[in-house]
């Protein structure tokens, strides 16, 4: 393990503080980013996230879904619980906190969003990042890549019409072209164009092929901090001035988690 690995979690967090201190102090050049948006999905975030998942998505070889069959229980669990379990309970947790709880202390006026915001985030299975947390722990790699692969496939499908389910049930208004522009630009397009650069990399032999992921996997992280510091940039005047609001929306996430 690298020190960069053995210390994500220290980079992570000092990337967070950044972004929150350059939002405060530099504000200007973090508000343009903000307002370069299609169908209110943000284009920076989104290119800095294909260079974070792209290198990763090479690994993905989706000629390996018939080995699901080989890891059936293990995958089982995981599709249960990514698709089954995690998107409902957490619009489940998102109603009761928000709307609940800590409902006296939340601006009446962003109720829905912060339960939509929620939604969102438990909908999306991780997988790009599922290699990392695979390799650090020496986990099984034909069992991390078939599940990714057989994940990234049904999220392409059953995104949208789970989350609008979800925001439905919640009597929130459903943002289709939002979601829409969402899956194809974070999933669809980064997915394309990964099998692509694959074929291309493969028929000039493995070794070549290996020899690029080696290269660039220090981009993938490097956007990942990158990213992190832009989006707290873009959110540091809310974070500084509602940190109450913060932690309690962090409530569900942690019992979520």
């Amino acid at each position: 393990m690298s020190l960069f690995e053995r210390y994500l979690t220290l980079w992570v967090f000092l990337c967070i503080i950044a972004g929150v201190v350059l939002g405060q102090f530099v504000p200007t050049p973090f508000r343009w980013l903000g307002e370069l948006e299609i169908a209110k999905v943000n284009i920076p975030v989104g290119v800095l996230v294909w260079v974070m998942i792209i290198p990763m998505l090479l690994r993905i070889d989706f000629g390996v879904l018939h080995q699901v069959r080989k890891h059936s229980a293990g995958m089982g669990v995981t599709l249960f619980i990514n698709w089954a379990v995690k998107p409902f309970s957490m619009a489940l947790l998102g109603w009761l906190f928000i709307r609940h709880v800590f409902v006296d202390y939340l601006p009446q006026a962003q109720l829905d969003s912060y339960v939509a915001g929620l939604i969102l985030l438990a909908a999306a299975p991780c997988t790009a990042m599922v290699f990392v947390w695979s390799n650090l722990v020496k986990g099984d790699p034909y069992f991390t890549l078939s599940q990714v692969a057989l994940n990234d496939l049904i999220m392409i499908f059953a995104f949208a019409p789970l989350v609008g389910l979800l925001l439905g049930v919640a009597s929130i208004a459903v943002p289709w072209d939002t979601l829409t522009v969402s899956v194809v630009f974070y999933i669809v397009i980064p997915v394309l164009i990964a099998q692509l650069l694959r074929r291309q990399l493969l028929k000039q032999g493995e070794a070549i092929f290996k020899s690029v992921m080696v290269h660039i996997a220090p981009y993938s992280m490097g956007a990942l901090l990158v990213t992190l510091i832009l989006l707290f940039a873009l959110q540091g005047n809310a974070i500084v001035a509602q940190p109450l609001v913060i932690a309690m929306l962090a409530v569900p996430i942690l019992i979520q988690v």
